[in-house]
């Protein structure tokens, strides 16, 4: 069976968000290298849902209230969804309200904060690289520079491509990622963001 059959089972073929039944597709709750992706990753959702997910300036609190309900979904990717959205509507007084009473376990909560929606604008940590650009989890690297990696002999040589790194969420300098088989930490001024073809 497919991911979308699959999903469409599991969710009756509604949004498993506000339950609505038109423009229904995947969306794979970000980002997939921690937990994103695949059944228990992703939601079947509508286009409603999808485009105020990505697009935090389009969001309409009231379609929300509906998460009133779906909050208490058995399904981790449905969870996390709506706790991101809860946490970005808090300052409407209600959604909070909601946030106060559910409950994710330690790896859903993490996950959770990967996208950094509970974080006011001021909190939130940005990671770019030497040119400026925004790096996000999951995006591909290539170093700038030979960097000697700490505790070993070993020198990450300028050129070598880092692909799908994860964020430090207290340092904005700080990114992972692997170099052959080492998991190793970069500073952000020694990387550029590698363009999606690349």
């Amino acid at each position: 069976m497919s991911l979308q059959q699959d999903l469409e089972n599991r969710s009756g073929n509604k949004c498993e968000l506000c339950t609505s039944t038109t423009n229904l597709s995947i969306y794979d709750v970000k980002p997939t290298i921690t937990g994103g992706g695949g059944v228990d990753g992703s939601v079947l959702a509508c286009e409603t849902c999808i485009t105020q997910i990505d697009n935090p300036e389009e969001t309409d609190a009231n379609h929300w209230r509906c998460l009133n309900d779906s909050m208490w979904s058995e399904y981790r990717g449905v969870k996390v969804v709506a706790w991101r959205m809860l946490s970005r509507l808090r300052a409407e007084g209600w959604p909070q309200d909601l946030l106060d009473m559910m409950y994710l376990e330690d790896d859903d909560l993490r996950f959770a904060k990967e996208s950094g929606d509970h974080l006011d604008d001021s909190e939130k940590i940005i990671h770019r690289d030497a040119n400026g650009a925004i790096l996000e989890a999951g995006d591909s690297v290539v170093l700038i520079k030979d960097l000697k990696v700490k505790g070993s002999s070993m020198v990450a040589k300028q050129g070598t491509a880092v692909r799908r790194i994860s964020l430090d969420h207290e340092n904005a300098k700080y990114i992972e990622g692997k170099v052959g088989p080492t998991q190793i930490v970069i500073i952000t001024d020694y990387v550029k963001k590698m363009a999606e073809k690349e």
